[in-house]
């Protein structure tokens, strides 16, 4: 296997879980453009086929369709595998609040059947998809990896006993685990539609349609938004380091920024009203705030930058831009 500067996976074997869904295709997408083989295991609960439709007539790209709750279909999955990105899982802390259950068996049952797997299979490293919501109610700001509170959603207890298992399982087996702990990541491919869609998308799609989005609360909630693109990037940096302080640790994925609601909002109309003028007089609705959610959100991103060299390229403008525009020229992104 050879390796571009310890920043670009290159001629390996890759197993993306959840591949069919947002982050997961990009990732997909990302390392076919650089010659790797891809394993995409996903069960469409909230994956969708027209992610990774394009990939299909690629030789290098491999389809599983199954449930990391199964330990049979994880290990089909690892089978020949060099690195795991493990980015299955059931996102939202609404459907967590509403549903524990289904969201306490997909990401906990179901990370533990992918450990497990990746165990026998003797993988070389396994990169999750962690959470900033593991930070729960401590509210000192920026967040730092090694200070937490109490979770405030069954997503946030799945998603801090992730970490605990990974160490776990390093400790036990020796095996080689980093967790990345995203922070509210946007981009090309996320989803618009549906009770639990992410906002920017959501919001997205609302003012083009020409209708008012609701903003849960006073829009003064503040969110450290994280384009797609700088989360490629530390997958793969977290993937290749050799830095043997840099391995089973877990790291933010951020910019480094944050914005509130409110903020966010205007910065949608700027944007999209260059497209549509009428979108600039379009006004949010205020409703209540959810349960569950943190009030503000900002990472500190330094000990990413000093152990994995992570160096995120796309601000929260930036990337805005750009995933504007790529939903403008996707109107009729399918819901299902």
């Amino acid at each position: 296997m050879q390796t571009n500067n310890d920043s670009q996976i290159r001629n390996a074997t890759v197993l993306v879980t959840g591949g069919a869904g947002f982050i997961g295709s990009n990732l997909c997408e990302a390392l076919l453009n650089q010659d790797n083989f891809v394993v995409c295991l996903d069960n469409f609960i909230t994956g969708k086929w027209h992610n990774i439709e394009p990939f299909q007539v690629n030789p290098n790209f491999k389809l599983i369709e199954g449930d990391i709750r199964n330990l049979d279909d994880c290990q089909e999955a690892v089978k020949g595998v060099d690195y795991i990105l493990h980015q299955a899982a059931l996102g939202s802390v609404p459907r967590s609040v509403n549903d524990p259950i289904t969201t306490n068996d997909i990401n906990i049952s179901g990370f533990l059947n992918m450990l497990v797997a990746a165990r026998d299979a003797k993988v070389k490293r396994f990169v999750y998809a962690a959470s900033s919501s593991t930070y729960g109610d401590h509210k000192a700001l920026p967040k730092e990896e090694d200070k937490i509170g109490n979770p405030l959603s069954p997503y946030a207890v799945t998603k801090y006993v992730n970490e605990l298992y990974a160490n776990v399982f390093a400790d036990l087996y020796d095996m080689e685990t980093i967790g990345l702990r995203y922070f509210n990541v946007f981009g090309r491919r996320q989803d618009p539609d549906g009770a639990y869609a992410a906002v920017i998308p959501k919001f997205i799609k609302t003012l083009i349609t020409g209708n008012s989005p609701t903003i849960n609360g006073d829009g003064k909630h503040s969110r450290d938004f994280t384009y797609i693109d700088n989360v490629i990037q530390i997958n793969q940096r977290a993937a290749l380091t050799q830095n043997p302080e840099a391995i089973n640790q877990v790291y933010n994925v951020a910019y480094g920024e944050n914005t509130d609601l409110n903020e966010m909002y205007a910065v949608l109309v700027e944007q999209l009203k260059q497209f549509d003028p009428a979108i600039a007089g379009i006004k949010p609705i205020h409703g209540p705030a959810r349960p569950g959610d943190i009030l503000h959100s900002l990472a500190s991103i330094e000990k990413a930058r000093s152990l994995l060299g992570y160096a995120p390229a796309y601000s929260f403008k930036q990337g805005i831009e750009l995933a504007i525009n790529w939903y403008w020229e996707n109107l009729q992104v399918p819901s299902s």
